[in-house]
């Protein structure tokens, strides 16, 4: 039996942009009916990316690997093809084992059928039988907390729920190679303990996990290897604090504007995030003592209402603030299909101390599930003391929060 749980060989990955994720017959007849339909002899020309370009690395079986990058790395590309949900455009990859995958919050669900019957048809595409699956439906019914709502359809499901269930269907099943996106983010803390908790157990029972973080407190934590991409290129494999080093000081990840390739599996995507100072300006380094804002976009590939989310984190993965756009809204936004929309929410000066900090960003339908994870840091911001600050003081505070109480003094 091979040593390798996975070789990656000279893997590229093509898409066209603006393609239909679909070549149905019915997409060919309704193309031809408006005149869109052309043969090959006649097709225009189309632009093309390369999401991945020439990956080549080898996994040792019950290795931990973290695979970080800026979004459009080609990071979920590469976990895509791994787990065989799409095909490289060219190379070879090679796996020996099942893979239990998480990419995206529902994958794998039919969101007609319950949790539990969810379950066993998971098991079932990883090729357990039902016994099998059986034995482990308590352990994961417990992990993920739905324990009143199994034998509810899961499109009643929260985001909350989907994820719990998700995750604990793919890490309880006894995959030889457990692949994780950076999903889990969504979670609440604690959840994501259990989560990091469980990929640990996982990994010391000699199985393989690889794991997309832009958390580098969860990766470093988690991980012994690490795989840095850029623009769909191995920048770097080693260490995973190496790798984690050579990340952080590269000029990818200190950016004040993120844009996102047009997706139309997705009901609602985020398109691009920016960060302004108290000026309108893009900026990654801002005042302390300013106001600042963060941008969202978005695109409607379908109809649809949800929520914009909104968390500020440390680049140790500590969650800072948390915030929902329906908190000032009160209602949930209304998404059109074609259109795009832009959220803008401001952060108060005078409320963070110095240092560097990133974005999360997300889409929640008004129902259940996730649309989109905008992962983060796509950026980092760096928050600096202003030149009226009591600089010498404040540099002794080790606290998140810089907020200027109100102190009273007797009078001696």
């Amino acid at each position: 039996m091979s040593e390798l749980a996975i070789a990656v060989k000279n893997v590229g990955k093509e898409y066209r942009i603006g393609d239909r994720r679909y070549n149905s017959l019915r997409d060919r007849l309704t193309d031809w009916a408006s005149g869109r339909y052309r043969t090959k002899k006649t097709e225009r020309p189309a632009n093309r990316i390369w999401a991945l370009k020439d990956v080549t690395f080898d996994v040792k079986q019950g290795s931990v690997i973290g695979i970080i990058g800026r979004n459009g790395a080609g990071k979920s590309t590469l976990l895509k093809i791994l787990s065989r949900i799409t095909r490289p455009t060219t190379g070879r990859i090679d796996v020996w084992g099942r893979v239990g995958a998480l990419l995206e919050v529902g994958t794998g669900f039919h969101p007609e059928l319950s949790g539990r019957e969810n379950v066993f048809l998971n098991g079932a595409i990883l090729g357990m039988t039902r016994q099998e699956i059986a034995s482990k439906f308590d352990e994961i019914v417990a992990f993920a907390e739905v324990e009143k709502f199994i034998d509810t359809p899961v499109k009643h499901y929260s985001s909350g729920m989907y994820v719990r269930l998700a995750f604990a269907v793919a890490a309880h099943l006894e995959p030889e190679i457990l692949v994780v996106d950076e999903v889990l983010a969504v979670g609440d803390a604690e959840f994501q303990r259990k989560c990091l908790g469980r990929m640990n157990t996982v990994s010391r029972e000699g199985r393989t996990v690889l794991f997309v973080s832009h958390n580098m407190g969860s990766i470093a934590q988690l991980c012994q290897m690490g795989i840095l991409l850029n623009r769909g290129e191995v920048v770097s494999v080693g260490d995973i604090n190496s790798v984690v080093g050579t990340y952080l000081n590269s000029s990818v990840y200190n950016q004040a504007e993120s844009t996102f390739p047009i997706d139309n599996s997705k009901t609602v995507q985020v398109t691009q995030l920016q960060v302004l100072d108290d000026t309108g300006r893009l900026a990654s380094e801002l005042d302390a003592s300013k106001p600042f804002q963060m941008i969202v976009e978005t695109l409607a590939h379908e109809d649809a209402r949800g929520t914009i989310n909104l968390a500020l984190t440390t680049p140790d993965g500590t969650r800072v603030c948390h915030s929902v756009c329906a908190d000032s809204i009160k209602a949930y936004t209304q998404f059109a299909k074609g259109s795009s929309r832009r959220f803008a929410v401001t952060f108060p000066g005078s409320i963070l101390n110095e240092g560097f900090y990133s974005f999360m960003v997300w889409v929640v339908p008004g129902n259940s599930g996730v649309y989109d994870v905008a992962s983060s840091p796509l950026f980092q911001i760096q928050i600096v003391s202003s030149a009226e600050s009591f600089v010498g003081e404040r540099k002794k505070q080790r606290a998140i929060l810089r907020i200027p109480l109100v102190w009273q003094v007797d009078k001696t």
